[in-house]
């Protein structure tokens, strides 16, 4: 039979279906449930607050007594009224549902004005005693509102319709056929329901409250600032009220500024808009060190609740909102002086950013069976828990939308596996058992997983996914459908029913079915900023509120800017097949996470679930007739769609094993400590270390793999998060055998560290009669202070470009004024040490600093001198190898250096760059060998000789929170010189080791000066910043032209200005070589010899 994809008549009759499954919830809601808020379809009664039990918040926390299910299914309305069914009269009757609609809330909730009009049959706008969640009134209640306001006022297209403003008998709006002449009602509804929700955001960290009393505010919450004022404050609490939970959630928090910046921008009021800003970055600002946030986080604190993190539940919908918000404000003006966190890109940066820490630490790879995700430790990364939930199915769409379009695919299959085993997707399930997690195993009609097929089905076009809706379709129709509207499932596997039907089932589920089988619809084809919310409601910034190309041509250019992206090609079709998902080799391994190989055959073509009756309207014959669940594929997917003999790839496989060391006597148990970065080992006694066997990759574009190594991600029982370190001393390894083939120390040929005694810089502090000399000699004749022009009598070399375009460096030239002019301390003396009668100087201490340094490579390289490794601390009794240095003016590229310095000098060092290191060499005379003879040549780097690093630079996050500016940073990185050395990249670089490095600092300078800037060696330094190793291309020759027969080590070390001061002065240096370990061959990545 010749493969086809599915016909235009049968995603025509999808659609058809689809519309009646939305009907026959909306209609019962309206017959059995209106005013109230939602529909129980069991009972043929409405669900209404539950007001016995306020603890209740699955309940309470969603329904405002509001009406709610009906501000959540217009916009469904008017996405169904683009494609009415057929009608003999020509009514478009989903258009005249939401007019119908509209009409009704206006005649419960008024129109939003302040006059009669204003006062409605249930309220005055929202003006009513219900404590609700601020972010599912946010997205549920506001956006809901905005978006039916956006389709009424045709910001948002319905096919057919036409949004013309008239005037009438003194009115003007919009006049339809029902008789309501719309003017804005929604818009100022929404407006009244976010003014209730404001008192929320006023507390300390910026993070609202979780909840709000739509009339009475926040009074509930004894520390808002609004309850400490004795005068203007609320009421207080009663004493005997038990204390309101003040834990909100990063989704919570974080995802509230699609809603309020459109409102906003509608409205012009930007209160809005900055307070739902300002709660997104006091959460993203409150990551860990490795990029990842928490679930619960306390609003009035800013610490986080929970340890745990993943993508779903608590978090999702944060990570959603920050790409959707730089599409929807793009183009759109914000604040220039703040651009780090009001601008468009910076929001694509959160997210550019997160994406990259949950694909290092939560993603698990093919390896782990199937790619899927898990939960991590938030500051760590540490393995927490196997569960996946049914809210996490929505990071698919999120990651289409991005445009990381095969780990969307590849993760999506797992999820289809799930719905096809249990013909639903349950709350949570483990892909460690394979069962569903901790009991929760309900679906209440959630729509992630059909979002993420539309979302992807948009992107490629794979009939794959239809299909895939299609079985979600006949299962929601086989097992939720009862005679009052459509229940949620209790328990997806015995298919017990729940008496609510969610609003979200109409306002996302079903509009996404909707979507998915209206290939044409406006909302699939325009060509404009329009964003989902995390709801399912469109919203757009009309073109009229956008700036003229000509105005934004006059913004100034962020310091971040995106890198240029280009949408990804769908995946090539397989030949014999028209579905490139279907023929995946990896689509068996998805079956075999979800286990779906366990499950039992149905032979019977009767439905286990719901009997087909008569009064039974909604299901048809197909939707009964699904022989099993139990499949590989989808059950409605033809089998003309699965290539022909086709064959699964082979499943990767982990390589683990634990290395177990015994027990030695008198020994102290607490042998672990954690420290920056890792564990710190003091024993191995007892100790077991668990090792995975994988290759590390870096991700530009192409995948960048490196070789193989053994990563611990476990001591004893305690995990370890993949970018977590193990750290052990010397000392504490020296007791086992070297050469053991599964713990076989090795010295490291990369890297080393230069180790450098030297005493620090003198601090000179002005005495107080330094000053007043100072100030007498530059006052002179003026009289007093306010007729004295500073800049006449100073001379004050600065740089003018600077200090009109950056605000910092005025700063910085001020305070550098303001500390010349100030008085001394009151705590120091006035005096120098140096002039009191009978006073010895002590002389400046010796600081003992360790650089990292890489080893070159090449048929010129040559062996280190043999000599012992130094200690890192200081002692006199210990001193370093070498103490002659010689630092060379120049790099030692046009010039040769005289006889006698190789002869009187160990070490030689020069400056990187102007030649290759072999000419370097080749510019030192030949030299007879000897101990107090040359050495060592030390070939010192500056930034701008270091390769670029794959990793993506987070140049705004120091600058948030250290208070600098961006375009400080960005002037850092500016000053560059023309670099002709030869090198070659380490492919494995080695793991930094703990340095211990006196404090300095940074010191910018004009552009102007051709000075370079200092730079530093601290301990940040890691991997992802390892030196290059020196490639000596050629055999070392003497400047005579003959073969060198002593050939010289050379080894590079960074710090450009500041090592070559600090090697000026220093007293002696040496080399300490660093090691590392091999099991059985394979490098251990993350295990650190001190």
């Amino acid at each position: 039979m010749p493969a086809h994809g599915m016909t235009d008549e049968m995603i025509s009759s999808l659609r058809d279906e689809t519309r009646q499954i939305f009907y026959h919830g909306y209609d019962n809601y309206m017959q059995h449930a209106f005013p109230e808020d939602e529909l129980r379809p069991l009972s043929c009664v409405p669900l209404t607050r539950d007001r016995s039990n306020p603890a209740h918040i699955e309940v309470n926390d969603v329904l405002g007594n509001y009406s709610l299910t009906l501000i959540d299914s217009l916009s469904t309305l008017a996405i169904l009224a683009s494609s009415p069914p057929p009608d003999t009269r020509g009514r478009n009757k989903p258009l005249d549902d939401f007019q119908d609609g509209i009409q009704l809330l206006v005649e419960y909730y008024g129109d939003g004005t302040g006059g009669l009009s204003g006062q409605g049959k249930r309220a005055r706008g929202f003006d009513l005693d219900s404590k609700v969640q601020v972010f599912e009134t946010v997205i549920r209640g506001v956006g809901g509102l905005l978006s039916a306001h956006l389709f009424a006022v045709g910001d948002l297209p319905i096919r057919g319709y036409e949004a013309k403003v008239q005037k009438k008998k003194g009115r003007e709006g919009l006049f339809w056929r029902n008789g309501l002449v719309y003017d804005g009602q929604l818009l100022r509804l929404a407006t009244d329901l976010a003014e209730r929700l404001m008192p929320a955001f006023y507390t300390p960290t910026g993070l609202p409250y979780p909840r709000v009393n739509l009339r009475h505010g926040v009074h509930m919450y004894a520390n808002s600032p609004y309850n400490k004022d004795a005068e203007e404050g609320q009421c207080k609490k009663d004493p005997s009220d038990k204390a309101e939970i003040t834990e909100t959630c990063s989704a919570g928090a974080g995802s509230l500024v699609l809603e309020f910046s459109t409102l906003s921008r509608l409205t012009g009021d930007p209160r809005f808009e900055a307070a739902a800003k300002q709660a997104f970055w006091a959460v993203w600002l409150r990551r860990s060190s490795i990029g990842l946030i928490g679930a619960g986080i306390d609003a009035e604190t800013g610490q986080w609740v929970s340890p745990y993190t993943g993508i779903g539940a608590g978090i999702d919908s944060f990570f959603e909102y920050s790409l959707k918000t730089h599409i929807l404000l793009s183009g759109l003006p914000y604040n220039v002086s703040d651009a780090s966190v009001d601008s468009p890109d910076a929001f694509l940066k959160a997210w550019i950013d997160a994406h990259e820490g949950i694909k290092r630490h939560i993603y698990r790879g093919a390896t782990h069976q199937h790619p899927h995700y898990i939960q991590v430790d938030v500051y760590t990364g540490a393995l927490r828990a196997f569960w996946i939930d049914s809210l996490s199915a929505y990071y698919q769409g999120l990651l289409t939308l991005a445009g990381e379009l095969d780990e969307a695919i590849e993760t999506h299959l797992l999820y289809t596996a799930l719905w096809t085993r249990y013909s639903a997707m349950p709350e949570r399930w483990s892909t460690a058992t394979g069962n569903i997690e901790s009991g929760l195993r309900w679906w209440g009609g959630r729509p992630e997983f059909i979002e993420s097929t539309w979302y992807l089905y948009r992107a490629t076009n794979d009939p794959w996914y239809l299909h895939v809706g299609e079985m979600a379709l006949r299962d929601i129709k086989r097992r939720c459908w009862v005679k009052c509207g459509w229940a949620g499932l209790q328990d997806v596997r015995t298919g017990e029913l729940n008496d609510r039907m969610e609003s979200f089932f109409l306002g996302e589920t079903v509009k996404y079915l909707f979507l998915l089988f209206d290939p044409t619809h406006p909302l699939n084809t325009m060509d404009a900023p329009i964003v989902f919310t995390t709801e399912g409601h469109p919203l757009i910034i009309p073109k009229r509120l956008r700036a003229s190309k000509a105005t934004r041509n006059h913004v100034p250019v962020p310091a971040w800017q995106p890198a240029p992206g280009t949408c990804p090609v769908p995946p090539a079709p397989v030949p014999f097949s028209i579905s490139a998902t279907a023929a995946r080799g990896d689509i068996f391994h998805a079956a075999s996470l979800a286990r779906l190989h366990h499950m039992p055959t149905i032979d019977t073509l009767d439905s286990q679930l719901v009997e087909f009756t008569a009064d039974h309207p909604s299901i048809s014959i197909s939707d009964i007739q699904s022989p099993s669940n139990y499949t590989y594929y989808p059950w409605t997917l033809p089998l003309e769609l699965i290539p022909h003999n086709a064959m699964s790839a082979k499943m990767a496989v982990r390589t683990t094993f634990d290395l177990s060391f015994p027990n030695l006597p008198n020994t102290n148990q607490n042998t672990m400590q954690r420290v920056n970065e890792g564990i710190l080992v003091s024993s191995m006694s007892g100790l077991r270390l668990g090792m995975i066997r994988e290759s590390d990759q870096i991700f530009v574009g192409a995948d960048i793999e490196f070789d193989e190594r053994y990563r611990i991600y476990a001591i004893s029982n305690l995990a370890l998060g993949r970018d977590e370190k193990v750290y052990m001393s010397r000392a504490t390894i020296e007791s086992f055998n070297p050469l053991d083939p599964f713990f076989t120390r090795t010295r490291d040929a990369q890297t080393l560290d230069f180790v450098i005694d030297a005493a620090p810089l003198p601090v000179i502090t002005p005495s107080a009669r330094a000053l007043t000399d100072l100030l007498e000699d530059a006052l002179s004749d003026s009289a007093n202070l306010s007729d004295y022009d500073l800049m006449d009598s100073f001379e004050v070399d600065f740089d003018p470009e600077a200090l009109e375009s950056e605000p910092s460096y005025l700063a910085s030239l001020l305070a550098s004024l303001q500390h010349l002019l100030s008085p001394p301390s009151p705590s120091t003396t006035s005096l120098s040490p140096s002039l009191l009668p009978n006073h010895k100087r002590d002389p400046p201490r010796t600081q003992r600093t360790a650089i990292p340094g890489a080893l070159p490579i090449g048929p010129g390289s040559a062996f280190l001198p043999d000599t012992s490794d130094p200690e890192l601390t200081f002692s006199a009794s210990n001193p370093l190898t070498w103490s002659s240095i010689y630092v060379h003016p120049g790099d030692l590229c046009d010039e040769r250096l005289p006889l006698e310095i190789p002869k009187s000098y160990q070490i030689i060092v020069v400056s990187r760059g102007g030649c290759s290191f072999s000419t370097k060499l080749h510019n030192i005379p030949a030299f007879p060998p000897d101990s107090q003879s040359l050495q060592l040549v030390v070939v010192v780097s500056y930034p701008e000789h270091e390769p670029p690093q794959y990793a993506f630079a987070d140049l705004e996050k120091n600058a948030a929170r250290d208070g600098l500016d961006k375009g400080q940073e960005e002037n850092k990185k500016s000053h560059t010189k023309k670099v002709t050395d030869e090198f070659s990249i380490s492919a494995s670089p080695s793991p930094s080791m703990p340095i211990i490095s006196p404090t300095s600092s940074e010191t910018p300078i004009s552009k102007k000066s051709n000075k370079r800037k200092p730079t530093t060696s601290t301990a940040s330094d890691d991997s992802s910043n390892a030196l290059v190793q020196p490639l000596l291309d050629e055999s070392q020759f003497t400047p005579s032209g003959l073969l060198r027969p002593n050939p010289i080590p050379l080894i590079m070390v960074r710090g450009g200005d500041e090592t070559l001061e600090l090697l000026k002065r220093a007293q002696g240096v040496g080399v300490r070589r660093r090691y590392y370990f091999r099991s059985q061959g394979v490098r251990i990545d993350n295990l650190i010899v001190l």
